[in-house]
């Protein structure tokens, strides 16, 4: 990457919406924009967990303001992340399309644990290096992250589904502190988080810091109130609940530095906060300036390097930890991205779709640790369910459904071949599955993929077909399977 390049992170929060827009340097990036509206999407979502039409719009009308502020950014500069709130609606979908319309860039919904490695490499990037073990923590608006790393390295992370925003909605409805609402909330919070005691016991961490929106706050209303500046301690955070009971309700509180967007879910992330204090018998939690938006716009310097990108560490551990055939999938791998590179261009999104069948085809054996007649299903079930650092869900989805497409009938993939360039990414991976049926390199001189207007073509020699019957033969099947779907794949011998 070069010097000087700008760099974009949209982050997609229960709360808030952020744009952070740094300037690349020498491996640092230097802020050049930070841009935040309270949204309050969380708060948006139905007893059916659908988002409403207004916490919609309010999302929409925000990352139309983004993307006006985006024109002139590549593809490769911006990097737009959801969090909880989108991995519980039911309409996500419905949300996203017009979202990413607005904001003309494509948005990734990241699991929990995907959200805790990018808050960790955040936190890390602008924390002073040391050796030290660090247990970082954040408290967002519907989920809280907790991440056990080492320097850049995230050892443990796990997402939790409580937020200053959830705990507040529930426990102080209305707006309105209670005594029994804190002491309810806290005992929810910790019956939530009791098994994070054993997985990020004390003797593995020397420090803790806060990220995010509810530390940071905290922190800065202490200081503002004349607490020591720059750490939350178990006395600063009493004095804070103190406060929140006398004033009754958030209407009513008045504390210096306290911002009126803050005011709604005080009372969740001050319960929540006070949870973590008794659990892990904290002194003081130090506020950290890394968030998940530093994250991902570190993450886009990783994958402008090929032997960086977590996503390429992540599929050969996978492969590893389910006993994949290391030769047989990268020579399926090699075969369906010399398919597919004849039948993609010209494209513009072949590039990033050659990666994603890359990546599925060095999977597609995944399932085989479980059974091997039903490989093919038990693989994609994994794909869906596994927690994948570099991965956002809708990118395991789409592996997961070339996984299970691979071999069978293509009735199952009936929805999935709607999409073009997805067909092409399923053809070209199934033929390479079936011509590696050896499991050796096959013979592939003389077969030539090309497609047109719907139809496949695939043309070999007729000395090949009688050199390699089975295959032939395979390919024919392959041939009357694609009959029953929209698109038309032909098989000619010369």
């Amino acid at each position: 990457m070069q010097n000087g390049t700008l760099l974009a992170a949209v982050d997609l929060g229960s709360n808030s919406f952020r744009l952070e827009i740094g300037r690349f340097h020498s491996g640092h990036i230097e802020r050049v924009e930070y841009l935040k509206e309270a949204i309050r999407q969380g708060s948006g979502l139905d007893e059916t967990r659908a988002l409403t039409p207004a916490a919609m719009q309010r999302g929409w009308d925000c990352l139309a303001r983004f993307g006006e502020r985006l024109q002139g950014f590549g593809k490769h500069q911006v990097r737009a992340v959801a969090t909880q709130t989108l991995r519980e609606a039911r309409n996500r979908d419905e949300f996203l399309g017009r979202a990413q319309e607005l904001l003309g860039f494509r948005i990734e919904v990241v699991s929990g644990h995907e959200e805790a490695r990018l808050i960790y490499q955040g936190v890390s990037r602008l924390l002073p290096q040391s050796d030290e073990h660090r247990l970082v923590i954040d408290i967002g608006g519907r989920s809280t992250e907790m991440i056990l790393g080492q320097g850049f390295n995230a050892l443990r992370m796990e997402s939790f589904r409580l937020g200053s925003g959830s705990w507040s909605l529930r426990y102080f409805p209305g707006g309105e502190f209670t005594a029994e609402g804190f002491r309810t909330a806290e005992v929810a919070a910790k019956a939530v988080l009791d098994e994070a005691v054993h997985t990020f016991a004390k003797d593995l961490w020397s420090v803790a810091y806060g990220s995010s929106g509810t530390v940071g706050a905290v922190a800065e209303l202490l200081a503002n109130n004349g607490w020591p500046a720059g750490v939350v301690g178990r006395a600063g955070l009493d004095w804070l609940q103190t406060r929140l009971l006398r004033a009754g309700h958030a209407d009513q509180l008045k504390l210096e530095g306290l911002r009126d967007d803050r005011k709604a879910v005080i009372g969740g992330g001050v319960s929540v906060l006070r949870a973590i204090f008794d659990l892990f018998e904290l002194e003081q939690l130090l506020p950290a300036q890394g968030a998940l938006r530093q994250g991902a716009l570190y993450d886009l310097i990783a994958r402008e390097a090929d032997d960086t990108d977590v996503r390429e560490r992540t599929v050969g551990w996978l492969a590893s930890r389910f006993s994949v055939d290391v030769d047989q999938a990268e020579r399926v791998c090699a075969l369906s991205m010399a398919l597919f590179e004849q039948i993609a261009s010209p494209d513009p999104l072949a590039g990033r779709f050659s990666a994603k069948l890359a990546w599925a085809a060095r999977l597609h054996e995944i399932g085989t640790h479980i059974s091997h007649s039903d490989a093919h299903h038990h693989g994609a079930y994994i794909l869906d369910h596994v927690d994948a650092p570099g991965f956002s869900l809708p990118e395991l989805h789409r592996m997961s459904q070339l996984v299970l497409g691979q071999r069978g009938k293509l009735r199952k993939m009936e929805q999935a071949l709607e999409d073009e360039l997805f067909a092409k990414q399923l053809l070209c991976l199934r033929l390479a599955v079936l011509l590696c049926h050896a499991r050796k390199t096959p013979d592939t001189s003389t077969l030539k993929l090309g497609y047109k207007g719907g139809h496949f073509r695939l043309t070999a020699s007729s000395d090949w077909a009688k050199r390699f019957p089975q295959s032939a033969w395979l390919l024919q099947e392959e041939e009357a399977a694609w009959q029953k779907t929209r698109w038309k794949f032909s098989l000619e011998l010369k």
